[in-house]
């Protein structure tokens, strides 16, 4: 299947050549909207476990997450997504990058471009904080019983489409995606369709 549209920036300029690696959903891809807002969220891993966090308050709330918001004008993306680190859960850590995402709602006049993050170590006491409520999950293979004392990545309290790009996240693979969702009802997020690839070396 080809790949839906996206922005024209060199940020996706691999993606008539990427390779598939995940697809599906039902309906037709949304309208690509004419501006693109971008935001970075952070995940961090230490001895087969990955740190993620509840979201507290405003957008996703009572969903797990990795931790991140909006690139401030001025700011990098790392910069970004080091700052919102600090915030949301008190560490910082050597990121780097591995994926984009594009989220696509309907009737929003914005497209999201998520700049994907990630560290195999970090420095500082993991803290809770207004908005996030961090908590530590099993990174084993889903093949692999994890320890009594720590949980699966609880899938069904995250975005619809994080299952499907996760195990490449998990496996330190970068990979560029979209996903669309339909808002039936304010704040009740349904998925669409969904495309994630992996971009030539």
């Amino acid at each position: 299947m080809p790949a839906p549209s996206f922005p024209q920036s060199s940020h996706f300029a691999s993606i008539s050549t990427a390779t598939e690696a995940a697809v599906g959903g039902e309906g037709e891809w949304l309208p690509l909207p004419s501006t693109t807002r971008l935001y970075t969220n952070a995940y961090i891993f230490h001895e087969e476990k990955i740190l993620l966090g509840m979201k507290k308050r405003g957008f996703g709330l009572g969903k797990w997450n990795g931790f991140g918001g909006k690139v401030h004008e001025g700011e990098t993306s790392l910069q970004a997504a080091s700052r919102e680190l600090q915030e949301e859960a008190g560490i910082s850590a050597p990121l780097k990058h591995a994926g984009i995402l594009l989220f696509i709602n309907q009737g929003s006049d914005l497209a999201h471009h998520i700049d994907l993050y990630r560290a195999d170590s970090f420095n500082g006491d993991v803290t809770e904080t207004d908005e996030m409520q961090p908590s530590w999950f099993s990174a084993l293979p889903s093949e692999v019983e994890p320890p009594v004392d720590l949980p699966r990545i609880p899938f069904d309290k995250m975005w619809d489409d994080d299952r499907h790009w996760f195990p490449l996240l998990l496996s330190n693979t970068f990979f560029i995606g979209r996903a669309d969702f339909h808002e039936p009802t304010p704040n009740h997020f349904v998925p669409g369709r969904f495309w994630f690839g992996l971009p030539p070396p």
